[in-house]
């Protein structure tokens, strides 16, 4: 107990059920829009059997949407990948499902496992290649929906953030 306080709480605060938050039906932030990514990862049954490999161009499909977002399902054979590009309006959460996919930026490359999140607001300029030897399957959440895909050739833009899972 402490004795500089008269408040205290017995029990277990959160079996409080009317003080906790409830959960969006929809994301709006960054933090909803990666969990969306990491909740959707770890249910494998729910977009596992939609992958399919295709060695003459990426392939991709729409998972679902919801206001003003998208998620997109791709893969990658070994030695595909997007091209410089940016997003146009569009902020975006990229999330490794499986394998390994490289991210060159104008500050460098780095490897991204599965698991691994990148977050990025609009503005943000980068390629995606599957440098390994395995194909790898990536899921991607843009709001607002991804309208534009400009193809760059010169140095990238700003930096993206990390997300580590908690």
């Amino acid at each position: 107990m402490n004795s500089d306080s008269d408040l205290q709480i017995a029990g277990d605060i959160l079996e409080v059920q009317h003080l906790l938050q409830p959960a969006r039906e929809h994301p709006s932030t960054v933090a909803e829009f990666a969990g969306l990514a990491r909740s959707i990862a770890a249910d494998r049954a729910q977009w596992a059997p939609l992958v399919r490999f295709d060695t003459t161009t990426r392939w991709y499909h729409r998972l679902r949407t919801g206001p003003g977002y998208e998620v997109w399902l791709l893969s990658w054979v070994p030695g595909q990948g997007s091209g410089r590009h940016g997003h146009g309006p569009s902020s975006g959460a990229l999330t490794v499902l499986e394998g390994e996919l490289t991210e060159r930026t104008g500050r460098g490359s780095r490897v991204l496992g599965s698991g691994a999140q990148r977050v990025f607001a609009p503005g943000y300029v980068h390629e995606v290649v599957n440098d390994s030897l395995e194909p790898a399957v990536s899921l991607h959440i843009y709001y607002p929906g991804l309208t534009e895909m400009p193809m760059h050739s010169a140095q990238c833009a700003p930096a993206a953030v990390d997300v580590v899972p908690a």
